[in-house]
């Protein structure tokens, strides 16, 4: 099996059109399902998973709900739109206009998900929430926040606002991390984000939408302000 630095690469590698495993990527652009490039590469999806959610993050694939996965440079697939590339915006989003974007969309994702959330998605978003309190990096860190943002938008129902969240969380990914004052080590124990996470998720369980929403609001502006004081 490889080790799973290695799934990355690989993929990298993929999408400069080296091939993988022999295969070349589709002229649609269109990638293979999670688990037949984990069954490939000989690692699980989990690997996979968070392999895609990096390239997406650079703005090198893009996720179409309902239809995969796709390369940003190749054709899209017929009846796909195009998406804008997250490189090309980065380089002209500051972190505040990253951080302006998601005060307009998060918070009402937050209002819809308190309405629309399942028990499953509730369970998952405190498993992210406790996994981002005892991550011991930065990196570990902020995968789980990019994901528990994400979910909180996938629980919308929303198909449209999920790819508007995907967009605005790709982009600042891109642009705002860089910009904030980390520990080496990762989050301090008492870093914001923790209990601001858990008030967001507790008003969703609760189905308070206007909480869920004003909670997501209050994580922000905490988050906004940590730019503006590095």
């Amino acid at each position: 099996m490889l080790e799973p630095r290695g799934v990355l690469p690989q993929l990298r590698a993929w999408l400069a059109g080296h091939g993988l495993m022999g295969a070349a990527l589709p002229d649609d652009g269109r990638l293979p399902p999670e688990r037949e490039i984990a069954a490939r590469l000989g690692v699980n999806r989990g690997e996979v998973r968070k392999a895609l959610a990096v390239l997406e993050a650079e703005g090198q694939v893009w996720r179409h709900v309902g239809k995969g996965t796709f390369a940003t440079r190749a054709q899209p697939a017929p009846g796909v739109p195009g998406r804008p590339d997250i490189r090309d915006l980065a380089q002209d989003t500051s972190p505040p206009a990253a951080m302006e974007a998601r005060l307009i969309v998060e918070p009402e994702l937050a209002r819809l998900a308190a309405l629309r959330a399942t028990a499953a998605q509730i369970a998952e978003l405190r498993r992210l929430a406790a996994t981002a309190r005892a991550a011991p990096s930065w990196a570990a860190y902020e995968e789980a926040d990019f994901r528990l943002h994400e979910l909180i938008a996938e629980a919308s129902g929303n198909r449209l606002m999920l790819e508007v969240e995907r967009l605005v969380n790709g982009v600042r990914r891109a642009v705002v991390w860089g910009h904030l004052a980390r520990r080496p080590e990762g989050p301090s124990a008492d870093y914001h984000s923790f209990d601001e996470h858990d008030a967001i998720i507790a008003a969703i369980a609760s189905r308070d939408r206007r909480g869920a929403a004003e909670a997501m609001r209050r994580h922000l502006e905490s988050t906004a302000r940590a730019l503006a004081e590095d």
